[in-house]
């Protein structure tokens, strides 16, 4: 209550300006703000704690076209977390493309260079490390637990000199956001901590120190919608990455658009769905092609699963194992046709 004269402090303990009870309106008053300061409290020691916690594993995230070391010139920048004791480091796939130089700057001042273990443009996540051992790491968490309205917390080291602290909460789960690559990246979290720039990639915290996203975009123009990647997502990933360097993942070859189904042919073939995807080109030699389906064909199916757009295709394929034959469903003009398509790895794209 620094700055307050004696007769506030007397309001505040229940007694007027004589010592004197106060009347129950006004006791209750000053009993609420007393709560109120200590909320405030709680709420300053938890954010406290968990920058303490997790403040030294938040690196900056520099990016060049030249040669590393002292004649290193940044033309990019974002931010990162350290997951492991031994310099593995996770942030944005967006971060790091292209870039030929990485530079990690620590909140002690270090600046080390990096390398691009792997990356995975569908997800915007990616893994990077620095030589040496030691270093204070962050830890995943859960972010199936999560629930709208949860404190958060972001943390981002976007100048390399020390972290960067907001708080928001948890304003929406379950969101889809497009992806660089231009995939949907699925179970987005959507908050409100506010995301400075050279924030992506920064971890996004709950009240624990636990990461439980990876903030990847901002809305400027929606007063300060940011959205961060679920730690359920990155737990996938980051093992693949560390693997193999990128994430495998099923392709048909086949680039398509949502098309409303013909209802005479709905009816005919009893179909339970008014929209499918209209086969536009197929890649040349590509599974699908190999398999007999044409540029027009409708999909309508896959493995006994609808398909009504193309997002939906990339999720089913998401989790189908490259090579496992599958059966895809097809209208061709009013004729019904089934496909054993074997899905091969879908290319890397930069």
């Amino acid at each position: 209550m620094t700055g307050r004269s004696e007769a506030d402090l007397a309001w505040l303990s229940g007694e007027d300006r004589t010592g004197e009870a106060l009347p129950d309106r006004d006791r209750d008053r000053a009993a609420a703000i007393s709560e109120d300061a200590s909320l405030l409290d709680a709420y300053s020691r938890a954010v406290t704690s968990v920058v303490e916690a997790v403040g030294p594993a938040i690196v900056s995230v520099s990016t060049g076209q030249g040669r590393a070391g002292a004649d290193f010139e940044a033309v990019g920048a974002g931010s990162g977390f350290v997951i492991t004791p031994d310099g593995y480091i996770v942030t944005n796939s967006h971060v790091v493309a292209q870039s030929r130089e990485i530079q990690a700057a620590f909140v002690d001042g270090r600046k080390l260079d990096a390398l691009v273990v792997g990356s995975d443009p569908p997800t915007d996540l990616a893994v990077i490390r620095v030589s040496g051992a030691g270093f204070p790491y962050a830890e995943l968490g859960d972010s199936s637990a999560l629930r709208v309205g949860q404190l958060v917390i972001a943390v981002g080291n976007p100048f390399g000199f020390q972290s960067t602290v907001s708080t928001g909460v948890i304003s929406a789960l379950g969101r889809a956001l497009r992806s660089q690559d231009g995939r949907l990246i699925e179970n987005i979290i959507q908050h409100t901590a506010p995301l400075n720039p050279g924030n992506s990639g920064g971890p996004l915290v709950d009240s624990r120190g636990r990461v439980i996203g990876i903030n990847t975009a901002i809305i400027a123009m929606a007063q300060g919608i940011g959205f961060a990647i679920p730690s359920a997502t990155a737990r996938t990933v980051i093992p693949q990455l560390l693997a193999k360097g990128r994430v495998e993942r099923s392709y048909l070859g086949v680039i398509g658009y949502r098309r409303t189904l013909d209802r005479r042919v709905v009816r005919f073939h009893k179909l339970n769905k008014d929209f499918g995807v209209e086969v536009v080109s197929l890649d040349r030699g590509g599974p699908s092609q190999r398999a007999g389906v044409l540029p027009g064909d409708i999909l309508v199916s896959i493995n006994g699963v609808d398909v009504t757009s193309p997002d939906g295709l990339f999720r089913f394929l998401a989790g189908w194992p490259v090579g496992r034959p599958l059966r895809l469903q097809a209208l061709r003009r009013a004729e019904k046709l089934e496909f054993e398509v074997v899905p091969g790895e879908a290319p890397a794209r930069s």
